[in-house]
């Protein structure tokens, strides 16, 4: 991948629709209430979306979400998003994603995906999957991600998945807390942790781990920058600016209409381009450098009183 020549590399990417495995209807109610969330029903195919982003000249990491035993879905292969991505090298970076509950196996498969497929990170979705990501069944897994310094991306704070249905489809939305994430960035401090999404109902706390964890980095994905917490681009703005990534939630929001919302959400120029492909590139190692290095020196105590005078 020659960054030099892409527009911005898009750290958060989904595909919905499997060219392999015949289509699982079993939970289609969960795609009904997804498509009313976000009004939009597009599915683009792996195809599809490899020509997209190689017209934009944007990079892109891909990946789908293992829940299966908590959805009783079938997943879409890792495999079939791995190999895209071999043959498609100049634009797309593949990242894995395995149900935590298959324990000891889950993390054979990390393990080969890793060193055989060459997936260069995984996707978590704690309120989708169903489990607390502190919890000890998932560390076999984070111990292989860990082991190979490669970055995991966990899904934060609300989720359009089960919003509206009865119960909310039985899903957790406390599972996607990012304080829930700290036990695991001081067990593996050789994963890079991305969390996902402007946090809300969490956002402080989103900021407060990753200011104080230097393992921690955050995506903008899922929402259009207009309606980012003016919190988030303070941070982002300042004391955060080498950590936060640009994600566009693809196929739910494109990268279009979030590349020209940011363009009005109040983010400084020179902070711009760390957000759109630098920080990125550190952090998938493209430019050879070290995704996270000690954690920075700061002139002062973080909060509003400084936000306020570095804004």
């Amino acid at each position: 991948m020659d960054i030099e020549k892409l527009i911005a590399i898009d750290t958060h990417t989904h595909l919905e629709v499997s060219c392999r495995n015949p289509f699982d209807n079993y939970g289609e109610d969960y795609d009904r209430a997804a498509d009313k969330y976000f009004r939009s029903n597009r599915r683009p195919t792996m195809q599809e979306t490899i020509d997209f982003y190689r017209e934009k000249r944007i990079g892109f990491v891909n990946f789908t979400v293992d829940a299966e035993t908590q959805m009783g879905r079938r997943r879409i292969p890792n495999e079939e998003i791995a190999e895209a991505a071999q043959q498609n090298s100049d634009i797309m970076i593949a990242f894995g994603s395995i149900d935590p509950h298959k324990g000891k196996m889950g993390a054979r498969e990390a393990r080969k995906l890793v060193e055989e497929y060459g997936v260069k990170g995984f996707k978590f979705h704690p309120t989708v999957q169903g489990f607390e990501p502190a919890d000890k069944m998932a560390w076999p897994l984070y111990e292989v991600i860990n082991e190979h310094h490669l970055p995991a991306v966990f899904h934060s704070g609300h989720s359009g998945i089960g919003s509206g249905m009865r119960c909310g489809g039985g899903l957790r939305l406390q599972n996607s807390n990012p304080m829930m994430l700290e036990d695991v960035a001081i067990a593996f401090p050789d994963m890079q942790i991305v969390i996902a999404h402007p946090s809300w109902p969490w956002q402080d706390e989103a900021l407060s781990l990753a200011m104080h964890k230097p393992n921690i980095w955050i995506d903008l994905s899922g929402w259009s920058p207009k309606y980012f917490p003016p919190q988030l681009v303070q941070y982002a703005n300042t004391l955060l600016k080498d950590r936060i990534l640009f994600g566009s939630d693809f196929p739910m929001i494109t990268p279009d209409r979030w590349l020209k919302d940011f363009e009005e959400a109040g983010f400084r120029d020179d902070v711009k381009p760390l957000i759109l492909k630098r920080n990125a590139s550190r952090l998938l190692k493209l430019d050879g450098a070290a995704p996270a290095g000690a954690p920075r020196e700061l002139a002062g105590p973080p909060g509003p009183a400084r936000l306020a005078s570095d804004a």
